[in-house]
């Protein structure tokens, strides 16, 4: 039975996104769970989920934790809040290990945190018309009120690298000033892309609105399920490796790639899903 067990703490950590916003999940993984070896996958090749039909993003996310699952994995991360938002019933059902989402540990950290019952999201066009964070938090708060907004520019800027000229300005005030209008006093960032817009974000709603980034969230709820398994890696152990696999290597991504996850890539390999 110990042999089993230690077998269990030993296996990885799988984490999927549609592209590389889900490295800030993983950046935080590594703080927080440093002895935990981890396989990142991201589906660059047939990025942006956020425009695809709720089908065309179940197959997808179908294929990636397949890829994910025969690589030994003990847990999965849908890093991205695109997928978890259609996807999560259909992955749930195919795979039989835990299968842990960005959206609902965020939901409940900003269902603790809002005083004035006001919450807003940001996200992809598809994550927001799936409604899945308003039902989230109105299960965990029924009298809190959510209102919501589609930012798909942010994507795209994030990519570039504008997260801190006029440009980013401009597109945070033309998206965000109908949420502020609704006087909310939390924001949910419903993206991983969005955490590297945070600073203009924040200046723009101001110090009294509390903003909620789901990666810790999702990485304390992830701790607490492997915990009651008793599958965390052991902290006598050495730290935890990363493997990163990708279905596309785009020019930049090194560079993007490096400001997700705050530090050097050693090595990625480009696989092609079938």
């Amino acid at each position: 039975m110990a042999s089993v067990q230690q077998n269990i703490e030993s296996h990885p950590i799988g984490v999927f996104d549609s592209g590389l916003g889900g490295l800030t999940v993983v950046r935080e993984l590594r703080r927080h769970l440093p002895h935990e070896t981890i396989i990142y996958f991201g589906d660059i090749a047939r990025l942006p989920y956020g425009i695809k039909s709720k089908q065309q993003i179940i197959e997808f996310s179908k294929q990636n934790s397949d890829f994910l699952a025969k690589q030994g994995i003990k847990a999965l991360v849908v890093a991205c809040n695109t997928s978890a938002s259609v996807s999560l019933p259909a992955l749930r059902k195919s795979f039989k290990l835990p299968v842990i989402d960005v959206i609902f540990p965020a939901a409940r950290r900003a269902a603790g945190l809002t005083q004035a019952g006001r919450i807003g999201v940001i996200g992809t066009t598809a994550t927001i018309q799936s409604g899945a964070y308003d039902r989230a938090i109105r299960r965990l708060a029924p009298k809190v009120k959510v209102f919501s907004a589609a930012c798909p520019l942010f994507v795209p800027l994030v990519e570039e690298g504008w997260t801190r000229d006029g440009i980013a300005e401009d597109t945070v005030k033309k998206y965000l000033s109908p949420l502020v209008r609704q006087n909310i006093d939390v924001l949910v960032l419903g993206c991983t892309h969005y955490p590297m817009l945070k600073g203009k974000i924040q200046q723009f709603v101001g110090p009294r609105v509390k903003i909620v980034d789901s990666a810790l969230p999702t990485v304390n709820f992830l701790k607490d399920v492997l915990h009651c398994q008793g599958a965390l890696a052991s902290p006598n152990g050495k730290p935890g490796a990363l493997s990163i696999f990708v279905s596309d290597f785009p020019r930049n991504f090194i560079r993007i790639g490096e400001r997700f996850l705050g530090q050097k890539m050693n090595s990625v390999e480009v696989v092609r899903l079938k």
